[in-house]
């Protein structure tokens, strides 16, 4: 049966689209292992993560925190929170949620 289990085949008649989502066209292809829709607050976290990690460049190519808020529209305190929770690593993340 290759790589997938019995039970995870649709059967040939079952009308499946992939419909995909606002941040990701296919189900299918979507390179996260859980539906940002299924998450309580799944697809803003998603979002914050991909700004944060997007600041964090900024950062390290030398911009302030003011010329960052700046770019996203958002105070330098936001920016700085931000920075600080991308930096972190994911055992420090687990514990600050």
């Amino acid at each position: 049966m290759g790589d997938k289990a019995w039970w995870d085949l649709l059967p040939d008649e079952f009308p499946y689209q992939d419909r995909g989502c606002e941040l990701f066209p296919s189900c299918l292809s979507c390179p996260l292992s859980r539906c940002v829709e299924e998450e309580p607050w799944g697809r803003e976290r998603f979002v914050k993560r991909r700004r944060a990690e997007r600041m964090l460049a900024l950062k390290r190519e030398g911009k302030s925190s003011a010329e960052i808020a700046r770019v996203f529209k958002v105070s330098a305190r936001t920016v700085q929170r931000s920075l600080r929770k991308a930096e972190a690593t994911p055992r420090q993340r687990r514990h600050a949620q």
